[in-house]
């Protein structure tokens, strides 16, 4: 055994794992073992759906000080979600590859596990298969699977000038609560571990996704995972289009408390990525449809803005060119890289009201 209190996954071995981790946990599961996962059995005709994304090192672990590997877990299960939300289908499972270093402890890797299993259940899925190694560093990469209706699935394109930009979730929670760790706001303990509980635990807007698709009340879609600049940015890129955003957002309050208090405009906040809201694209008509069948789900939704055919980004009533907040791959804006810590800095600085 290894010097650790705990058993590692280097103790258990490549058999150990499958028989004392993963059979406990998974052993129910159709196929279990076999090298291939059964999803489903589509009785009925069906698009299917599948995104593959790798999950970085959560922004908890350096914003707030989250070490629990659940955090990662949940992650994982919920960046790819999230692509299927903004397609509009339903999940039919996650397929998950660990790469891990043989000194994980036993309890670190269940943790992880409890995090994608949670989120999944939250989401109404299910891990249906994988792959564990060994090897350094950590990397943790899923695949989701869906289904949609025949001719309903969302595309980042789709969108006419005049079309109107619709902000569905309730965005904020991430850096809501960072200031309230970094001391630039207070809250109540109770609001105050909402907002962290929240932070912590994102949700892919599926049942959104869903529910605009399945009525034809959304043209376009996609998900806000690097900023809602970059995804508005991407969907005026696919549809050859401008946009006009308000600048303005009402936000959940516990998270319009912490702005007023650090000194921020709503919008500041709702603008920022780690929320995973979707961004969907209706009809100036299906608005009010739109955010009247999503509210009968207990879903936030707020027009933002509106499709331009002078493919500028405009922001607020002056219409200033937005130069907003975004992460972006192979940049020293990516929360994958080393530069992570200064856009935090950055996003902690001084109030941009």
């Amino acid at each position: 055994m290894s010097g650790t209190t705990e058993p590692c996954l280097g103790d258990l071995g490549e058999r150990g794992i499958q028989e004392h981790v993963l059979r406990p946990r998974y052993g129910g599961v159709e196929g279990f073992g076999d090298d291939s996962a059964l999803l489903a059995a589509l009785c009925s005709p069906s698009e299917l759906v599948a995104t593959t994304d790798s999950c970085p090192t959560p922004v908890v672990v350096d914003l707030l000080g989250e070490v629990d590997r659940y955090h990662a877990g949940w992650l994982l299960a919920t960046i790819n979600l999230s692509d299927l939300a903004a397609t509009g289908a339903e999940p039919l499972g996650l397929v998950a590859a660990y790469t891990l270093p043989k000194t994980t402890t036993v309890r670190e890797f269940e943790r992880l596990l409890d995090g994608v299993d949670d989120c999944c259940a939250e989401h109404g899925t299910r891990i249906a298969g994988g792959d564990t190694r060994d090897g350094k560093p950590m990397q943790l990469t899923a695949t989701a699977i869906g289904r949609c209706a025949p001719g309903s699935r969302l595309r980042r394109s789709g969108a006419c000038a005049g079309d109107r930009l619709l902000l569905v979730g309730s965005p904020g929670y991430l850096w809501a609560a960072a200031l309230l760790h970094a001391g630039r706001a207070t809250l109540p303990g109770p609001a105050r571990d909402e907002v962290r509980r929240r932070a912590c635990r994102p949700t892919a807007q599926l049942k959104a996704g869903q529910v605009l698709a399945a009525a034809g009340l959304a043209q376009a879609a996609m998900d806000v995972s690097d900023g809602l600049f970059a995804t508005v940015r991407a969907l005026c890129e696919a549809n050859g289009l401008g946009a006009a955003v308000t600048g303005e957002y009402e936000l959940d309050e516990p998270v319009a408390e912490v702005a007023r208090q650090s000194g921020f405009l709503p919008f500041d906040l709702a603008q920022t990525w780690g929320d995973w809201s979707l961004v969907a694209v209706a009809r100036a008509e299906d608005v009010d449809l739109a955010t009247k069948a999503l509210r009968a789900e207990g879903i936030v939704a707020q027009e933002i803005g509106v499709f331009t055919a002078d493919r500028r980004i405009t922001v607020g009533p002056a219409a200033r060119p937005w130069r907003g907040i975004a992460q972006e791959r192979f940049s020293e804006n990516s929360w994958h890289g080393d530069n992570l810590k200064h856009l935090i800095t950055a996003m902690l600085g001084a109030p941009r009201g």
